[in-house]
């Protein structure tokens, strides 16, 4: 293998146009990127997004350099424009194959060094100045071609079975659509049937309060990565914090769910949790609710009632929350319904397995064949 300095790998495209009207039908900002994901699912603003952005053209790889631990790589699914908090990054394919390049830059091996440079507290970001310099092993470009026909190939059975966990999530709603499509039962205000609590981020500024193993927090990132039940997470916070900060405690068995501009993703914690303050929890004050219909009722119900129009969506608060109400069907019926939830998790589990093991391999492959 060579070894590069990233500036001679990479262009780094700093194009940028004032968006007009029209551009906010082909924006992506971010909140657009999903975490180890390279596809773009949504995009777009309801206003023309303000200040200048970088132009990005069809295929270019998109790299979130503001809080780069998010690890946000994407391919661009078309000509628009995109937030100047990332970076808008083309191959130089003397030096590394088209196809094997956005496999590169969403890989640990380069997210892991350019993390290291990140300058600033509260939102870290990279500076292409430092990312520049940085030295990168490759292999030929024969090899890479060859890894990156392996790995696509692996990529695209990733996602069938990625589109098999979400036909199973819509088979579960569409149930729970059919068995609670019903009037006359009682309604409850959430605030009655539930303490409402929010997490908190304690001060990024002091690295004090931030751990790499105390205690898991969750943010909305780590939310939509979950199943049904809570797992690891990207960042972790200290004693100190815990101690000292005010932060809450969410109890296992807790069916917590975003309220902040993504709405609606939940989960049930596995553990003694904590999370950030996008993250409501929601713990129960009486025991007429299970938590599997709670979690797909707050999932599918629609909340722009409840909600403001923020800059950036839809958001919620605390108030709008606890006024909204819940149905209480029979607890024959939630029962029912919790029985069916079991026997798809059965099938979940599986795909979630297949979709590990074959996740643990694509990164051996890639962890064999660089650096």
């Amino acid at each position: 293998m060579s070894k590069y300095r990233f500036e001679q790998i990479v262009l780094n495209s700093t194009e940028k146009k004032k968006p007009t009207e029209e551009d906010k039908y082909t924006y992506l900002g971010l909140e657009h990127l999903d975490s180890g994901s390279l596809y773009v699912a949504r995009y777009g603003s309801d206003v023309a997004p303000i200040g200048e952005k970088l132009i990005m053209r069809e295929g270019d790889v998109l790299f979130g350099k503001r809080r780069a631990y998010q690890k946000k790589v994407a391919i661009a699914p078309f000509d628009g424009i995109f937030s100047a908090h990332g970076m808008v990054l083309r191959p130089k394919e003397k030096i590394i194959d088209k196809n094997f390049f956005p496999l590169f830059i969403s890989s640990d091996y380069f997210l892991d060094a350019a993390i290291k440079i990140s300058v600033g507290s509260l939102s870290p970001t990279i500076n292409w100045r430092d990312l520049k310099e940085l030295e990168f092993e490759l292999p030929d470009l024969d090899k890479q071609r060859e890894l990156a026909k392996v790995l696509w190939a692996m990529d695209a059975t990733k996602k069938s079975y990625q589109k098999l966990l979400l036909k199973t999530d819509e088979l579960v709603k569409s149930q729970f659509a059919e068995m609670f499509d019903q009037e006359n039962w009682q309604t409850i205000k959430f605030s009655d049937a539930y303490t409402l609590q929010m997490g908190k981020t304690p001060p990024r500024d002091l690295m004090k309060y931030w751990s790499a193993h105390d205690y898991r927090w969750i943010s909305i990132a780590d939310l939509s990565s979950y199943g049904k039940y809570t797992g690891d997470t990207k960042e972790y916070i200290s004693q100190a914090a815990v101690d000292e900060t005010g932060i809450k405690v969410t109890p296992k068995g807790t069916v917590i769910m975003s309220f902040k501009l993504t709405i609606g993703k939940t989960a049930i914690t596995s553990e003694d949790i904590f999370t950030n303050e996008a993250i409501m929890a929601f713990i129960p004050r009486q025991s007429n609710i299970s938590t599997d219909f709670l979690r797909y009722y707050l999932s599918i119900k629609d909340w722009s009632d409840e909600g403001k129009q923020a800059v950036k969506g839809v958001t919620l608060n605390k108030n709008s929350i606890g006024n909204a109400t819940i149905i209480v069907p029979p607890a024959e019926l939630q029962q029912q319904f919790s029985a069916f939830v079991q026997q798809t998790d059965k099938s979940k589990f599986e795909l979630e397995q297949a979709l590990a093991e074959l996740t643990a391999t694509y990164k051996k492959i890639i962890s064999e064949n660089l650096g």
